[in-house]
């Protein structure tokens, strides 16, 4: 098995992005999805916990446009530093520490620590969890080698953000990596993020 992430600065290019790797066959239960909800628009951290059973919650899902798939299974909770999330699947359980029932946190811990050992490498892993911090989502799949390719091409298609290229324009700000004692982007600060990143284009 290897592992295939992308970044996307929208949700809903995210969303598509998990429905086309279900449509290649890449199982739900082998696909993770994080994405930012500092809005609060798809409810708040005390509606449903996705981190029990690696997403519960089917309302949620319903509700933010999930037709089947990883995407019922979408539920809202809250990662060190990037704040509260809609999030389904085994990276959203890893990185809240639901799988082994402990909290999340440490040198292993969050969700640099459940990129990184499943495989990401440890400079997209932080690249990858400020993206979310910052208003973004995040699409991981464990694939077999012979769907690799496909997966990483889906990945790649669309509004897919070059995690080489964005470090750089985080780096415009001073930013080195991703710290989970850091307090979460507001939804205004997100904003201000998206413009400024949409001028640099």
């Amino acid at each position: 098995m290897k592992t295939v992430t992308g970044l996307f600065d929208d949700y809903a290019d995210a969303r598509e992005a998990v429905s086309a790797l279900e449509d290649r066959g890449v199982p739900s239960d082998d696909i993770s999805i994080v994405s930012n909800n500092a809005s609060a628009r798809y409810g708040t951290a005390h509606d449903s916990n996705a981190a029990e059973g690696a997403g519960t919650g089917a309302g949620v899902g319903a509700a933010i446009g999930g037709v089947g798939g990883l995407l019922t299974g979408l539920g809202v909770m809250a990662i060190p530093g990037v704040g509260p999330v809609v999030a389904a699947g085994w990276l959203a359980a890893t990185a809240a520490g639901a799988a082994a029932g402990a909290v999340a946190g440490g040198a292993a811990g969050g969700i640099i620590g459940a990129m990184t050992e499943s495989g990401v490498p440890e400079e997209h892993a932080h690249v990858y969890a400020e993206g979310v911090r910052r208003g973004g989502a995040v699409v991981t799949a464990r694939v077999d080698n012979a769907l690799y390719a496909d997966a990483e091409a889906i990945l790649r298609r669309g509004s897919w953000v070059d995690p080489v290229q964005r470090r750089a324009a985080y780096a415009e700000q001073g930013w080195t990596q991703f710290d989970e004692a850091r307090d979460p982007y507001t939804a205004e600060e997100i904003e201000k993020e998206r413009l400024r990143l949409e001028s640099m284009r």
